[in-house]
């Protein structure tokens, strides 16, 4: 079953989860669509919990997950049948080969006994580990391990991967070798991802969206090229004058500076605004602008402010958070 172009593939409204005492997830609301979704954030803001949500390993507290249209609480089994799910740890058999474990994942996602062998030595091919196939799996270096578990997590052919860390351990050429494999497979087979990852060079490599986390909470989200747009109305700004008069007059303008020295700021002005705000704002305060530069900012930047306002709101509102996984 397909989804109608610009029907969300994974949506969550108002969703919240606790285990025990930890409210882990906070009210989580958001689409990801076809293509390659980064789910971004620093360890222990809840990335690994929203995964196991979607998968019906953890029942929310409140909210709703739905699947390709269908909620996740009702539709059960048949909702897994069309994910992929690949695990941050290792969740390897011993004793079997790459080919023996690939297709018995294959048969525990319902594929008939010969379908599973078939699709298995595809995967196995398709991750580069032909030459591998025949041997245990508890013989493979790191890398060959990462790519076992994306083999097993692709045999049933499902509309949707869920990947949880999947450059975790490797080595530089190992790394990129496995986002080249999760690109293609988002680009060229027609396979949605969403991407669990701390590491933002990943996400920017392999992903067309992301959805920034922390604390349990989402701190950004959005396409990647319209989040760097957004934030392409970024000055910086350097004056001569009154510090305190000036950002008065800015304030009264409804513009929030960002002090980076005495008399340096950056600013970002909202989509109706241009550069000559800052200009009246230097005449009504009697002060110079000596610099005036518009900024791109980077992902990375994007991100850590992202983070930072959490950490600020945060910081006013409760005391320290629980750690999520």
């Amino acid at each position: 079953m397909s989804i109608h172009p610009g029907e969300a593939v994974v949506s969550f409204q108002d969703l919240q989860v606790r285990l025990g005492k930890n409210l882990v997830l906070k009210g989580l609301t958001a689409d990801v669509f076809e293509g390659a979704t980064g789910l971004l954030g620093p360890n222990g803001a809840g990335k690994s919990t929203l995964l196991r949500t979607l998968l019906g390993f953890i029942r929310p507290t409140t909210g709703r997950t739905a699947i390709f249209g269908t909620d996740v609480s009702v539709s059960g089994v048949s909702s897994r049948q069309r994910l992929g799910y690949m695990p941050e740890h290792d969740a390897l058999v011993p004793g079997l080969t790459a080919v023996g474990l690939v297709a018995y994942m294959g048969r525990l996602a319902g594929l008939p006994k010969q379908d599973a062998f078939q699709r298995a030595h595809i995967s196995l091919q398709y991750v580069g580990l032909e030459e591998a196939r025949y041997r245990p799996v508890e013989s493979f270096s790191t890398g060959m391990k990462q790519r076992v578990k994306l083999a097993q997590a692709l045999v049933h052919d499902p509309d949707l991967l869920l990947l949880d860390e999947p450059a975790s351990g490797l080595d530089p050429k190992g790394r990129r070798e496995m986002l080249d494999l999760i690109r293609d497979i988002a680009r060229e087979k027609g396979i949605s991802v969403l991407l669990s990852s701390h590491l933002l060079p990943d996400v920017e490599y392999a992903c067309n969206r992301v959805i920034v986390m922390n604390h349990g909470q989402i701190a950004a989200a959005g396409d990647i090229s319209e989040l760097k747009a957004l934030h392409q109305r970024y000055y910086e700004v350097r004056i001569k004058g009154d510090r305190a008069v000036f950002e008065s007059a800015l304030n009264h303008a409804q513009i929030r500076p960002e002090w980076i020295q005495d008399h340096r700021f950056r600013v970002l002005l909202g989509p109706d605004q241009g550069s000559e705000i800052l200009f009246r704002a230097a005449k009504e305060s009697g002060s110079q602008l000596r610099h005036l530069v518009k900024q791109e900012l980077t992902l990375q930047e994007i991100f850590e402010k992202a983070i930072q306002e959490t950490e600020n709101v945060r910081g006013k509102t409760q005391g320290p958070a629980p750690t999520a996984s």
